[in-house]
C-alpha cells in the first residue's frame, strides 16, 4: 500500500518538473497537465478506497478533467490556426 502512494507522489512530481521545464510548446505543457491529472485521479481513488466512501468524487473529477482536457484542446487548435504552431515565443499577447 505504501508503495503505491509512493508511486503516485512521483507521477505528480514527474508531471510538474515537466511542466516547468517544458514550457516552449503547448502541447506539451497540456500532455504534462493530463498526467498530473491522472495522478491526483489515481490519489483519490486510492485514498476514497481506503477509507471506504462513496466513488461519487471520482466521477465529479473525471467530468472537470475532461472539460479541462477539451479546453486545452480547443485553445491548442484555435492558436495553430492564426499563429501556424504552439511556440510560445510566437504568440503575443499584445
Amino acid at each position: 500500500m505504501l508503495n503505491m502512494w509512493i508511486v503516485i507522489f512521483i507521477m505528480f512530481l514527474i508531471g510538474n518538473i515537466i511542466f516547468v521545464s517544458k514550457h516552449k510548446h503547448l502541447i506539451i505543457m497540456l500532455l504534462s497537465l493530463e498526467f498530473i491529472v491522472l495522478s491526483i485521479y489515481f490519489l483519490l481513488l486510492l485514498y476514497l478506497s481506503y477509507i471506504e466512501f462513496d466513488m461519487f468524487m471520482l466521477m465529479v473529477f473525471l467530468v472537470f478533467s475532461v472539460c479541462e482536457g477539451a479546453l486545452g484542446i480547443s485553445i491548442l487548435v484555435s492558436m495553430i490556426r492564426t499563429h501556424g504552431n504552439d511556440y510560445f515565443q510566437s504568440f503575443n499577447l499584445l
